[in-house]
């Protein structure tokens, strides 16, 4: 008779006992302001793994393509930030702010970047307010500047898959003719401009300065003039240029702004009055490009009335919450353009225009002991809940 002996197993630790696993968990946590700083008053075990540089590393690359929407920059009259979300994730207004001395023109914000353009120096300078760094940029040789022969535009976005780096594109025309397009772009990784990049412009003007860029896919995509869409590709270093619809370009007393559409593409939100519409563009298999009208937003059905019937501004947009801004007499307020939620902002004072701070913000965790227990039986009561979900 034949005997197996079965040799004890250790038990499984449970899920949060596993460092590793319960990092994984904590991952998924919103990337809102709020998150990570309420989650480690559970207790010193979380709070710790919560407060590690790595960590919070690992959560801001892991929810970079949702970040929220925390407010917006009002650079009209100096560089300040205004506030977008409701307590306990709004942050104070004046939270992130910048004096420049020289005279500067904003050139856009994107992912918490921020870039500035300083015509009498020619410099370009990329701002970081939650590290509170700066970079100054002499501009690339070919980039002279004019505000109507040779306006400079561009924008900054991460490094692909690396969140310590950063792009710089700059776009300009050589003012010659037949006027072309210039791009060039830095890379803060290698420290220099790449090579000079150009197309033919079918316009005599160049660029709108200040017209911020919008990135669809792999592309940005600026407004020329009035008529026409500059495409740079970032996987081929590439610009061409895109004429908008011809019923756009007939309509009288209409804003045009590049924005992303379904499936991330590029589209447009041509407001007119109390009308916007949201226009697609199509290519197919043989390159040639057709738009069609995606969608029609009554803005007078939506956005509170006023007896001076004084229609909508647009005053920005936010491409990774699909959210555009507009003016009323009524005030400032936040359109979602797919839900069409609707939230009024507690602006001050009147700007041309808002550049949008979206951006996983994750403030530093203290060790206070505040509302420690309520806080403490709310999250592990939430968590027992998802944990159970998850191994069930």
């Amino acid at each position: 008779m034949t005997t197996t002996s079965f040799l004890p197993r250790s038990a499984a630790a449970p899920p949060l006992d596993d460092d590793d696993l319960l990092s994984e968990i904590l991952l998924r946590l919103p990337p809102q302001p709020s998150s990570l700083p309420r989650a480690s008053l559970v207790c010193r075990r979380w709070r710790s793994l919560l407060s590690d540089p790595a960590f919070r590393r690992r959560f801001r690359i892991h929810h970079r393509r949702s970040p929220p929407l925390l407010g917006f920059i009002d650079a009209n009259q100096g560089i300040t930030f205004q506030p977008a979300l409701d307590a306990p994730d709004r942050l104070p207004r004046g939270h992130f702010s910048l004096n420049l001395d020289d005279r500067y023109m904003t050139l856009g914000w994107r992912h918490g970047l921020a870039l500035f353009f300083l015509p009498i120096p020619l410099q370009v300078v990329v701002w970081d307010p939650v590290a509170g760094v700066q970079h100054r940029l002499a501009v690339p040789p070919g980039f002279g500047f004019h505000p109507l022969e040779n306006p400079i535009n561009g924008t900054v976005l991460p490094a692909a898959g690396d969140i310590d780096h950063f792009q710089v594109v700059l776009v300009s025309s050589d003012g010659k003719q037949p006027r072309r397009a210039l791009a060039r772009v830095y890379s803060s990784e290698t420290g220099v401009w790449g090579d000079s990049i150009s197309c033919p412009v079918p316009l005599v003007s160049m660029v709108h300065i200040g017209e911020p860029a919008v990135l669809a896919g792999n592309c940005i995509y600026w407004l020329v003039s009035a008529s026409n869409i500059l495409e740079f590709d970032l996987e081929r270093q590439t610009l061409a240029v895109t004429l908008l619809p011809a019923q756009v370009l007939t309509s009288r007393n209409r804003h045009v702004s590049v924005i992303r559409v379904e499936g991330g593409e590029m589209g447009l939100l041509v407001v007119s009055g109390f009308i916007a519409q949201l226009w697609k563009r199509e290519t197919d298999s043989h390159g040639d490009v057709s738009w069609s009208i995606g969608r029609t937003i009554e803005l007078d059905k939506l956005l509170p009335r006023n007896s001076e019937k004084e229609p909508p501004n647009m005053i920005g947009y936010a491409e990774e919450n699909n959210v555009a801004f507009f003016w009323t007499v009524g005030g400032v307020f936040m359109v979602h353009l797919e839900s069409l939620q609707l939230k009024k902002l507690p602006v001050t004072g009147i700007a041309y225009r808002y550049y949008p701070f979206e951006i996983v913000y994750t403030p530093g965790i203290g060790g206070g002991h505040e509302g420690v227990e309520v806080v403490r039986h709310l999250w592990w009561t939430r968590w027992r809940q998802y944990i159970r979900q998850l191994f069930s």
